[in-house]
């Protein structure tokens, strides 16, 4: 019995009706709904919204990104291939990479 319960279909067919049973034991416990327009305004902490937008874009989300991924991915390779004059050639390149990256 043990073994039949953890096959994945029928833990997967377990893990959804106990996931529904929870959703509407949620939904009892919730009470009734009631819309309002406080409701669905935007919640700022108590300040009037700005009427301008604030994000500048996804420039320096990227550039962050691109600086990790160069980063991990750099070192990842970095401790794959021992240490060796090889090795140190690709670390001043990596050096390089990511001072271009932060510089430009």
């Amino acid at each position: 019995m043990v073994n039949l319960l953890l096959t994945p279909p029928l833990a997967f067919l377990v893990f959804v009706l106990l996931s529904f049973l929870l959703f509407g034991v949620g939904r009892f416990l919730a009470g009734p709904e009631a819309r309002s327009a406080l409701k669905s305004s935007l919640y700022t902490g108590g300040e009037a919204p700005e009427e301008s937008a604030s994000a500048p874009g996804y420039r320096p989300f990227f550039v962050s990104a691109l600086f990790f991924a160069i980063l991990h991915l750099g070192v990842l390779m970095f401790a794959a291939g021992g240490f060796t004059w090889m090795t140190g050639v690709y670390l001043i390149g990596l050096i390089l990479a990511l001072v271009a990256l932060v510089l430009g």
